[in-house]
Formats: C-alpha cells, structure tokens, sequence
C-alpha cells in the first residue's frame, strides 16, 4: 500500500454528471451488495480515496488493511477533498472505492430524498446511484453530523434544539466546512426545516481545528462537528438535539465501482462493517487528532488487533 499524488484527471472528472441507475438495496452484512451484476474484479488492484478529514481517511486505511489480508492490492488517495470531487473520480476511473456514510450521500445525490431510516436510505441509494457504482452493506458504526454550541452560548439564548435557532434569527454566526453552507444537512435545510436565518456563515473545516478553534474562541457561535469527535465531550459543548429529524442516519457504507466489486471485496469489507462500532470508530479519531498518530499506522494496529491482518 502506498500513497502517490493524484492524477490530473480525477479533476477533469468531477464534470462528470450522475446518471440515475435502478438496482436492489441490501441492509444486511451478508457479504452481498447492491446494483451491479457481480462482474468485477479485483485482480488488478484497486485504488480507495478518502475526503479531507481525519476519520474518512482512517477508514480508507482500515479498507485498505482488510482487502490487502485478503490478497487484494491497494493504493489510497487520502485527503483528496469533498464528495463533489470523490464521487465523479470513482465514476470517472481515477478511483475504486470510497468509504461513505449514508444519509450524506444520499443526499449528495437527492437533496430531495425523505428516507431516513437505515434500510430505507439503503434502498433508496442504490436507485439514486450513478450508473456503474453500487453500494455494499453498511456497517454497524454511525457518524452524523451535528451542530454543536459552547454551554456558555446554550445558556445564554437558552439553546437545547435546533428549533431554538430560529428565536435568534439574524444574530448567530455558524462555522462549517464550505460545502455545508449548500447542503440539506446544513444551512439550507437549516432555513428549510427550521426556519433558521445566520448573521454569517463561516467557511472553515469539517469538525476539525478551525471551526473547533473558532467554537472555542467565540467566533462562531454554532459549530457543525461530527458525533464521533472526542472534542465535544471533552470541552462540554452541547449538541443541540433535532426534532425534525433533518440530519439522517449516518452508518459507515463502501461506495465502489461495478468493475471491482467482486466477491473478495465484498466479504473483506462485510467482515470490517461486523466489527468496527461507532465506539472504536470514535477512538480511533482520538488517536490521530489528540495523540497525533498516523492514521495508516492506526488503521493497521486496529485491524490487525481484530483480527482483520496479520500485517506487521
């Protein structure tokens, strides 16, 4: 496994437009997938890219581990972006296989779809999905997002909901990574579900220490993190609850190309999704972000210990 800059024409990809394609969903770790007619191949390697934040590039990592245990050769990509990017390269060819989670990219690909239930989301991706992509079953652990506040600023406008926003219209700011201020699970559906207006939108990161910093200093009065970052419990902040459900379930999901997905890849990956909970997920982000540990020697040490490599 090794990592190499990525090629020009993972870029050149992202124009690329989704094309809808009809398939079966699957919700359970079974080994078998959904869409595709099962004939991939994995013989020649495959290539796994990871978006730009700590926890998605472990996961990369952890594939990574288990397919290369299974004789499976890889390459990861890590930190290459958003899904704006990811999901045209893995249709284009540039990329494989993507670690995903549902409900975000259900959204990504209908930002008008209502499923939010975990074999309904299941369901409703693969008849969402580009033509020549599928989904594998998803895996037990869950990452959501959520908007997050200090204690100091939920004790100020008396903040326990995401419904109590919209009393403050106009005076909060909120920190996120850029491409949140156009998502559903943002500040669109913020306005949309909860009738919630922002003084100013802050482009920083995705839960990581620009928009955590910002949280902390005051700058931005919301926060958008991820539940399984360790910081929030470890600063107290409170994330405020959502009645309305606008944040969907986030289970971990393999999104890979028709032309890999074989049966190699697809029981190495089922065995990771029965083992890895959203507990260890969640600690391994605070080996990487706190102890400050490389998130391939992490990913290693975890599988190995699980029993998913025998990699030194």
């Amino acid at each position: 496994m090794n990592r190499r800059t990525l090629l020009g024409g993972l870029f050149a990809a992202a124009a690329v437009p989704a094309v809808a394609a009809c398939s079966g969903g699957i919700t359970s770790l079974d080994g078998q997938g959904s869409g595709g007619s099962g004939g991939g191949s994995s013989k020649g390697g495959l290539t796994i890219g990871t978006a730009n934040f700590t926890e998605n590039q472990v996961l990369g990592y952890l594939y990574a581990a288990v397919l290369e245990a299974a004789g499976v050769r890889t390459t990861v990509r890590a930190n290459l972006g958003t899904r704006e990017i990811l999901i045209p390269a893995l249709k284009g060819g540039d990329l494989d296989l993507l670690p995903e989670y549902q409900g975000a990219l259900l959204h990504y690909l209908d930002a008008k779809a209502t499923a939010t239930e975990e074999g309904a989301m299941q369901n409703a991706l693969a008849l969402a999905l580009p033509a020549g992509l599928q989904i594998l079953p998803y895996g037990m652990a869950e990452d959501s997002d959520a908007f997050a506040v200090t204690r100091e600023t939920a004790e100020k406008y008396g903040l326990k909901s995401l419904a109590d926003l919209a009393r403050h219209d106009g005076k909060l700011v909120i920190g996120a990574a850029p491409e949140v201020k156009k998502r559903q699970v943002g500040a669109v559906g913020l306005k949309d579900v909860y009738g919630v207006e922002f003084k100013e939108f802050k482009s920083l990161d995705s839960s990581g220490p620009l928009v955590k910093g910002a949280l902390k200093k005051g700058d931005v009065d919301v926060a958008n993190l991820f539940t399984t970052d360790t910081d929030i419990a470890a600063n107290h902040w409170v994330v405020l609850t959502d009645p309305k459900n606008l944040v969907p379930g986030q289970h971990i999901v393999p999104l890979i190309a028709d032309r890999k997905a074989d049966s190699t890849v697809r029981k190495a990956l089922a065995r990771l999704g029965n083992v890895l909970t959203t507990e260890h997920l969640t600690e391994l982000n605070r080996l990487v972000d706190k102890d400050k540990k490389d998130p391939e020697d992490v990913a290693n040490d975890y599988a190995r210990r699980h029993g998913l490599s025998k990699k030194k």
